[in-house]
């Protein structure tokens, strides 16, 4: 059934909100998504503040435009959906990624980082990036290992010596 010009200006004015309010922007392309693998990637997003959101590229192509994202959406091909996320760059495209991985029906086609327009590969490699959280425990640990390791070697001499005065005792 064909949708009503005001239902198609409610889509458009939907999809502008949501372009105003991103961070990151991805483009993916979903022919052949289960509708159950569609639902579960729509909940991960949205527990992680993201969104993705399936129009026609019509619409997709007014709303970049009136928000000056300039892109030709009719360039890509298959079936078109966005992803929004409003709150971090990196963990949308990770769980994308992610999910692309498991679902071969899923490919990331690009989209704007920051209202740049990046490849598919910038946000492969974004999404292979460690989580800042991993970033700063590695950091924690290579600051801290210098001081643990001397402790250990100041630990192995008194041992040693422990060890030592413990033998002569049990000689005598």
């Amino acid at each position: 059934m064909a949708k009503t010009k005001e239902q198609k200006t409610q889509a458009l004015e939907a999809i502008k909100d949501k372009v105003e309010r991103q961070k990151v922007l991805m483009f993916v392309e979903f022919s052949g998504l289960q509708v159950n693998d569609m639902f579960e990637l729509r909940n991960k997003l949205k527990k992680s503040g993201g969104e993705l959101k399936v129009a026609k590229k019509t619409i997709m192509g007014l709303a970049l435009k009136e928000k000056e994202l300039d892109f030709d959406v009719d360039e890509l091909e298959g079936e078109i959906a966005l992803v929004f996320g409003y709150e971090d760059l990196v963990t949308p495209a990770k769980i994308v990624y992610e999910f692309a991985q498991e679902n071969s029906n899923l490919k990331i086609l690009g989209g704007f980082l920051e209202n740049e327009l990046e490849t598919a590969e910038r946000f492969i490699s974004l999404a292979q990036t460690p989580s800042q959280e991993e970033l700063l425990a590695r950091m924690a640990g290579s600051l801290s290992a210098p001081l643990t390791n001397f402790v250990r070697a100041l630990n192995y001499n008194i041992k040693g010596l422990v060890y030592t005065l413990n033998a002569i005792k049990e000689s005598k």
